[in-house]
């Protein structure tokens, strides 16, 4: 997984509007100023705000970025796995309507999004980046949604009273997905519904899975190595 278009190209010039100060507002602010409020394919009921070709951060580099000192901007594209998931919520309420949903590595929060949309009870988004952060306010505001946040590492800790879990794209690199599995499967076995969104990354497990649904997810190729991913909707088993 990458998060820029043009990580071997020259500095296009400053991101919209000064460096973001150590505030919430302050990142939105930014956020807004270098985004667009639009809809990725296959969620066309889901409003975020994006990295699209109009916008600052789709054309930033990583030299743009170090020399602002920002993080990448992964919560600024909606990566095929997390779209998988919501499309799924969304078509499929009963999986988490009237229940406690926790959308894990949120990111921008669209799968926690969706199941909000599709009537859970309490949607929590687990979150560690302060930007990621700061864009789940706007995107839940954007579609008329509450949404928590969790704003610690929460790996490893049981989740009481959490019925769902949505994980899109966390399988991507090795030691990520080590931690985060077994961690996952014991969820699982505690009676957690665990629905995994993977575009085959390559640490995605090879057991204990069942396949719920495959979508084709259109990417860009400037983000992924195909325009179109065919992306499972897997759930979690509690045993391999």
């Amino acid at each position: 997984m990458t998060f820029s278009p043009n990580l071997d190209s020259p500095p296009l010039g400053p991101l919209v509007g000064p460096p973001p100060g150590d505030t919430t507002a302050a990142r939105q602010a930014f956020i807004q100023a270098n985004t667009e409020l639009s809809t990725a394919p296959l969620l066309p009921e889901v409003a975020l705000h994006l990295a699209t070709q109009v916008t600052p951060l789709w054309e930033a580099t990583e030299v743009d970025l170090a020399a602002r000192d920002l993080p990448p901007p992964y919560w600024a594209f909606a990566w095929p796995g997390g779209r998988a998931v919501a499309r799924h919520v969304l078509d499929n309420p009963g999986l988490v309507a009237g229940r406690r949903v926790l959308d894990f590595a949120a990111g921008g929060g669209v799968a926690g999004i969706a199941a909000a949309k599709a009537g859970a009870a309490l949607v929590i988004a687990a979150e560690i980046d302060d930007f990621a952060v700061a864009s789940i306010g706007l995107n839940a505001a954007a579609n008329g949604v509450a949404i928590e946040v969790s704003r610690r590492d929460i790996v490893g800790d049981p989740m009481p009273g959490i019925q769902v879990v949505l994980a899109g794209d966390v399988c991507y690199e090795k030691p990520m997905a080590d931690r985060i599995i077994p961690w996952l499967r014991g969820l699982a076995r505690d009676g957690v519904l665990v629905l995994l969104g993977d575009p085959g990354r390559a640490y995605v497990p090879k057991t204990g899975l069942e396949p719920l649904a495959r979508y084709l997810v259109p990417t860009s190729l400037d983000l992924e190595d195909k325009e179109i991913r065919e992306t499972t909707v897997w759930r979690l088993l509690g045993t391999v």
